[in-house]
């Protein structure tokens, strides 16, 4: 409600005249990093695209404790070389990452227990500092093929203990 006239205020607290703003320019993707309307790029190096893809290490905190190590490995470079492989499966069902999404990454690499020993002599070399080497994490993301990553956690589970490939390890 508007202050009477004759009512004393100081001047500092006076209703002051607002500024008429101009409506906005219009706005044209015309730099060289947009994508508006284009696919996204594709090749080595992109990774892969998706939305929210930073919840994902708030999501990784869920795990750091239940992560079983051997001797060399470091949770920071496990949950480095996984956030790939989570943010893949995320990326391919075209939604931000989940906690299934993370129980997949660690389980298909054996990191939540059941690893054939196998799995595990080549993630020790591979997951080694993982977490200052980009294209290490790219190795470890693309060595989980895209029907591993459609999986369910527990089909993941039910497929390692048969002694199903889940993996494209060289």
């Amino acid at each position: 409600m508007a202050q009477p006239e004759f009512v004393p205020i100081k001047e500092a607290d006076r209703v002051r005249p607002s500024e008429d703003v101009p409506p906005a320019k219009r706005w044209l993707a015309t730099r060289a990093g947009e994508t508006v309307g284009t696919p996204m790029p594709e090749g080595d190096g992109f990774g892969n695209q998706g939305p929210d893809q930073g919840y994902a290490l708030f999501l990784a905190k869920r795990f750091t404790d239940r992560l079983e190590l051997v001797e060399g490995e470091h949770k920071a470079d496990v949950v480095a070389g996984c956030l790939g492989v989570a943010t893949k499966r995320a990326s391919i069902f075209r939604r931000g990452p989940v906690v299934y999404d993370w129980e997949v990454a660690f389980t298909v690499w054996g990191y939540l227990g059941g690893a054939p020993t196998a799995v595990v002599q080549k993630r020790v070399g591979l997951f080694a500092e993982a977490g200052h080497h980009y294209w290490k994490r790219r190795a470890i993301a693309d060595a989980v093929p895209e029907s591993t990553l459609r999986m369910t956690p527990q089909m993941v589970k039910a497929a390692m203990t048969s002694g199903e490939e889940l993996l494209d390890l060289p």
